[in-house]
C-alpha cells in the first residue's frame, strides 16, 4: 500500500470520504429519530400503554426520499456533491430546496480524511484516527442539531480509544486509561459545582463521556489543551452565531461540537501546540 503513488492515495481517500460522508448524512439525520422512537416505546411499555404506531425507521429503511413529496431518490440522484450540483440544490420531482448541509458534510468528510492521511501517512495510526475523525464529525452535527451526544457513538469511541492504545498507536495504555477517568471526572465536577451554585445544569452527561473518549484516545496529558481549545473554539463560534445569525444569547449552545473540534485539532497538532507554548513560555 505504501508503494502506491501519493496522488492515488489522496484520490482514493477523497472519493471514499465523499461516499462515507453521504452515509454520515443518513446517520446524522436518522439516529436521533431512531433513539427517540425507542425511548417512546420504552416509556409506553413502562406505563403499560400501547406503543405509538410510528413508521419503522432504520439506517437502511425506508429508502432515501424527498421529505416533502416522498419521491424516492434514484441512485444517480444520490452521488455525493455531484448530484446536488446537477440538481441545482432542488428535488428532481417537486423542486423543493435541498439543504446545502448534505454536500458540505460530504466535502468535510473527504477533506478531513485527506488531512489525516496526509499527516499520519498510510499507517495503522491513520486508520484509527480516520474512525476517530468520522465519529467526531457525526457527533458534532448531531449535538448541534439536537443537543444530544448518543451513547451509541460516544461509548464505542471511548472503548476503541483504549483498544487502540493497548497497541500504543497514539499513547500508552496507562495514559489512555487515566485520560478516560480524568476526562469524565473533570466535566462531571464542573457540572455539579455549577449546579450547586446556580441550580441549573450547565452541560449534559454526553459531554462527560465525549471528553472521557478524547482522553482515552490521547491520554490525560492532552486534556488541559483540549479544554482550553474547546473554550476558544466555543467563544469564536458563539460570537459568530450571535453577530452573523443574531442568535439569542439566552439560547443554550451545545458544548459537544467545541469539544469535538478541539479534540481533532489536538489529535493532529496537539504536541506541536504544546511544544510551541512551552518554547514561548521559556523565552518569556
Amino acid at each position: 500500500m505504501s508503494e502506491l503513488p501519493l496522488w492515488f492515495i489522496y484520490l482514493f481517500t477523497t472519493l471514499f470520504g465523499l461516499v462515507l460522508g453521504s452515509f454520515l448524512n443518513v446517520l446524522i439525520l436518522r439516529l436521533p429519530k431512531i433513539l427517540e422512537a425507542s425511548w417512546k416505546t420504552q416509556c409506553c411499555e413502562l406505563l403499560e400503554q400501547p406503543a405509538p404506531a410510528d413508521e419503522k425507521l432504520g439506517l437502511a429503511f425506508p429508502a432515501s426520499h424527498c421529505p416533502k413529496c416522498k419521491a424516492p431518490i434514484k441512485p444517480w440522484q444520490n452521488i455525493p456533491v455531484i448530484s446536488y450540483l446537477l440538481l441545482k440544490g432542488r428535488c428532481a420531482n417537486c423542486q423543493v430546496r435541498i439543504s446545502p448541509r448534505y454536500p458540505i458534510i460530504e466535502l468535510a468528510t473527504a477533506l478531513l480524511s485527506v488531512a489525516v492521511v496526509f499527516y499520519f501517512g498510510v499507517t495503522w495510526q491513520a486508520a484509527a484516527v480516520l474512525i476517530f475523525t468520522w465519529a467526531l464529525l457525526t457527533l458534532t452535527v448531531i449535538d448541534f442539531d439536537t443537543q444530544l451526544l448518543p451513547d451509541n457513538i460516544t461509548l464505542p469511541l471511548l472503548w476503541l480509544g483504549l483498544l487502540v492504545n493497548s497497541f500504543g498507536l497514539i499513547t500508552d495504555l496507562p495514559s489512555a486509561l487515566w485520560g478516560a477517568v480524568f476526562g469524565y471526572l473533570s466535566l462531571w465536577s464542573v457540572f455539579w459545582v455549577f449546579k450547586l451554585l446556580t441550580g441549573k445544569e450547565g452541560m449534559g452527561y454526553g459531554d462527560f463521556k465525549l471528553l472521557a473518549a478524547l482522553g482515552a484516545w490521547m491520554g490525560w496529558q492532552m486534556l488541559p489543551l483540549i479544554i482550553i481549545l474547546s473554550s476558544l473554539v466555543g467563544a469564536v463560534i458563539g460570537v459568530a452565531l450571535i453577530v452573523i445569525k443574531g442568535r439569542d444569547k439566552n439560547i443554550p449552545i451545545p458544548f459537544g461540537p467545541y469539544l469535538a473540534i478541539a479534540g481533532w485539532i489536538a489529535m493532529l497538532w496537539g504536541d506541536e501546540i504544546v511544544a510551541r507554548y512551552l518554547q514561548i513560555a521559556m523565552v518569556g
